[in-house]
């Protein structure tokens, strides 16, 4: 039971270090290196990967961005089986509504409470 926490340490923080390696050696701003993981984690799930990388080191995977490109395959996959063609612009947005929800509302939250101040270039 312990070797789980540990290989998601190990493998959240081998992805953080890509992070970190990519915006200080590339010219990427840190939004387009979070589309990158999200793209690479939709990769992951719709080659069937995502799963079994998800058994082994669990929230490790699934806290990163990757983890949210992942859900949006496997729902793509899910409404496809069910609906046909309709199920890829429908099971994407089906799979990933929580996570979008929360996002919105926490930034909703943060303009509403945060006094915003301009950059003084």
């Amino acid at each position: 039971m312990i070797l789980k926490p540990f290989l998601a340490f190990i493998l959240g923080g081998f992805i953080c270090a890509i992070a970190q390696i990519l915006i200080d050696k590339t010219k990427l701003t840190p939004a387009r290196i979070l589309v990158c993981f999200v793209v690479f984690g939709t990769f992951l799930g719709a080659l069937g990967l995502y799963e079994p990388i998800f058994e082994i080191f669990g929230c490790g995977i699934s806290i990163p961005l990757i983890g949210f490109g992942g859900n949006i395959a496997a729902g793509v996959k899910d409404a496809i089986d069910n609906e046909g063609f309709l199920g890829i612009l429908k099971g994407s947005l089906t799979a990933s509504s929580a996570g979008l929800t929360v996002a919105l509302l926490s930034g909703l939250l943060s303009a509403l409470f945060s006094k915003g101040k301009s950059k003084n270039l």
